[in-house]
Parts: C-alpha cells; sequence; structure tokens
C-alpha cells in the first residue's frame, strides 16, 4: 500500500487529529486514511452541479419556475 506524508501541518491540527482518533480508538493513521477514504467516496460539489447540468441539457426540456411553486402548492394540499 502507497504512503504518503503530510508537510506544513500545524500542531495544533495535528493533536486534534490525534485526539479525534484517540476518542475512537484508532491510530492517527488510520483515523486519516478512514477520512481521505470517505472524502474521495463522495461525488465533489463541482461535479455533482456539471453533472446536473449535462442532465438538463441532455433532457432538453425546461419546467418555468412558476410551474414549479404551483405543483409545489398543490400537493400541499
Amino acid at each position: 500500500m502507497p504512503s504518503m506524508t503530510i508537510r506544513g501541518l500545524s500542531d495544533e491540527a495535528r493533536d486534534e487529529l490525534a485526539a479525534r482518533a484517540a476518542r475512537r480508538g484508532q491510530s492517527m493513521q488510520e483515523y486519516v486514511r478512514l477520512l481521505l477514504e470517505r472524502e474521495v467516496a463522495h461525488a465533489d460539489l463541482d461535479e455533482l452541479l456539471d453533472g446536473l447540468a449535462r442532465r438538463k441539457t441532455a433532457a432538453g426540456s425546461r419546467v418555468a419556475t412558476d410551474d414549479i411553486l404551483a405543483a409545489r402548492e398543490a400537493e400541499r394540499r
């Protein structure tokens, strides 16, 4: 498994990471590895917005704001 070194991390950040890891009964290495894996498992907001824009363009349909609001109001009744 590849490894990495993080340079320039403040003492405060390092101490907080160590404390969080300890509260979970994990080593700091395990805690940070899981943190990074969770981060990359979720779509980046920009990627998500780009995907939505592509789907909107591909669908070729547009719904007027007034129609959306009217449908929402009708569901509330």
